[in-house]
């Protein structure tokens, strides 16, 4: 049986239009798949740990191949706990708002929680780094309000999908699948971006296996 994880970066509730169209999606993934798990994580919820001195202090204590000690320790412990959290599932299903023409700060800050090694990567001196999250794949929600393809340099750039698309190759998920909604808000064909992208995710809910 399948777990899906929703991990949600939005802070704005009923107001996000990334958890609006990750609900569309995961009432066609629950109708198509009535035996999966379906769980979700808000990086906003206060769960999230922080990663700062005594958590790099533990990771590069772990790159040397020596054991995190004190605060460290601590900090190393709810790093790989917020890890098995993540790979407990393994379907994943992201809601990304585009926040400064990259991803919001939470989300950011999840990646380099869980990035260990020995946990998401493996690394070595000769090949370089291996991605340890084998078997997983991955649906993605990316919404921006001004920012859209072909809009020019006055509306933004994106920095958003490549990050997190790139991040989700480098720890071995190869098999992604992305739904955008870019409505320019200012505009009249704002409510057919909508549409299109509810349509998108309902039917990609429907074939996620």
């Amino acid at each position: 049986m399948s777990t899906l994880l929703h991990i949600s970066a939005s802070p704005r509730g009923e107001a996000s239009e990334s958890r609006a169209v990750a609900a569309t999606f995961l009432d066609a993934y629950r109708d198509a798949h009535p035996h999966a798990e379906v769980r979700t994580f808000d990086l906003w919820d206060g769960t999230l740990p922080p990663f700062g001195p005594d958590a790099a202090a533990a990771k590069m204590a772990v790159f040397a191949g020596q054991e995190p000690r004190g605060a460290a320790a601590e900090a190393w412990a709810d790093a790989i706990a917020t890890f098995r959290r993540f790979d407990a599932a393994d379907r994943y299903l992201f809601s990304v708002p585009m926040w400064n023409a990259g991803v919001p700060y939470i989300l950011k800050q999840f990646i380099d929680v869980v990035s260990q090694p020995g946990l998401v990567f493996g690394f070595d001196p000769v090949a370089g780094y291996t991605g340890l999250l084998r078997g997983k794949k991955a649906a993605v929600i990316y919404t921006s309000a001004v920012y859209g393809d072909g809009r020019g340099h006055a509306f933004g750039a994106d920095f958003q999908a490549p990050y997190l698309r790139e991040w989700l190759r480098w720890a071995g998920v190869a098999d992604v699948s992305e739904v955008h909604l870019r409505p320019n808000l200012a505009t009249a064909d704002a409510d057919t971006a909508r549409r299109y992208a509810h349509d998108r995710a309902r039917e990609l809910g429907k074939r996620f296996e």
